[in-house]
């Protein structure tokens, strides 16, 4: 009868599946540990997505102005030395403000200015006129920003 028994268990031990078993412990560490690499490399970047939004939002408002100031050089022979001049309302994007906007004959140019603590990158906005009359424009960002209106090259 023993040997009986034990012929049954072995045969019963041989044909024991794999699938019936579960995950051992070191199998789900090194998921869990896998898992935790890869948003450990994920992370910084889904968080610095908000910041290059705001960036673009300003260069978009940049944009904006640099058209505007090339319509009013075209009704005025110069470029214009305040946004009430422009006739485009407040200008704005998130987490910037513009707090400088000069022009004269040749040059327009606009800054936006970071509000404290969201991002850190000034963007400018650059129109130009040669002496045929021919206005080019450029938007740049910086990470020294200033309260007044940069000089254009």
């Amino acid at each position: 009868m023993k040997t009986e028994l034990k012929a049954k268990f072995l045969q019963h031990l041989i044909s024991k599946k794999k699938e019936n078993e579960g995950f051992t412990l070191i199998e789900l560490l090194v998921v869990v540990i896998i898992i935790g690499i890869l948003a450990a490399i994920a992370l910084p970047s889904m968080l610095n997505q908000a910041s290059r939004a705001r960036l673009a939002g300003a260069q978009n408002v940049a944009g904006a102005v640099n058209r505007a100031q090339q319509a009013y050089r075209l009704e005025n022979t110069s470029f214009a030395t305040n946004l009430t001049s422009l006739q485009i309302g407040t200008p704005s994007a998130q987490g910037y403000v513009v707090p400088a906007i000069a022009g004269n004959a040749t040059k327009g140019q606009v800054q936006l200015a970071a509000l404290d603590g969201q991002t850190d990158k000034s963007v400018t906005g650059c129109a130009t006129a040669d002496t045929a009359g021919t206005t080019t424009t450029s938007v740049t960002w910086t990470t020294a920003p200033s309260a007044t209106a940069p000089t254009c090259p």
